[in-house]
């Protein structure tokens, strides 16, 4: 199962940094070493909101089909719905990252057959 191809009601899109490691002398002087040439550790909160339990029992399920916060997995470009700015700055695979759950789905019912998810996901290469 891929992930849900629903449009979220609302994104909340971390571009993340380059890894970078600060040393400080005990006069304070700094040395920043740069790790790598490509962005990690995006991060993107999606808002599902009121919608049908079958839809938001997708979500656990894929939850559960990638081991938790275990293995990466691509997104649907659905979730780019509603950007009118150039998709590859929303996405991880432009930078060579895949996305992975930071934490567990989170669903409210909010009443009888009608759920609100809560997706928090990061980017790692």
């Amino acid at each position: 199962m891929a992930f849900p191809t629903l449009e979220p009601t609302s994104r909340n899109f971390g571009a993340g940094d380059y890894p970078v490691k600060t040393f400080k002398a005990q006069s304070g002087a700094e040395v920043r070493i740069l790790y790598g040439s490509k962005r990690t550790n995006m991060t993107i909160d999606l808002a599902y909101d009121n919608i049908p339990d079958t839809d938001a029992e997708d979500f656990v399920s894929h939850f559960d089909e990638v081991f938790g916060t275990y293995a990466t997995f691509a997104l649907p470009t659905a979730l780019l719905a509603g950007w009118s700015g150039a998709t590859a700055v929303l996405t991880a695979s432009a930078t060579g990252n895949q996305w992975r759950y930071a934490e567990a789905p989170a669903i409210t019912n909010v009443r009888p057959g009608r759920s609100s998810v809560q997706v928090k996901l990061v980017g790692v290469l």
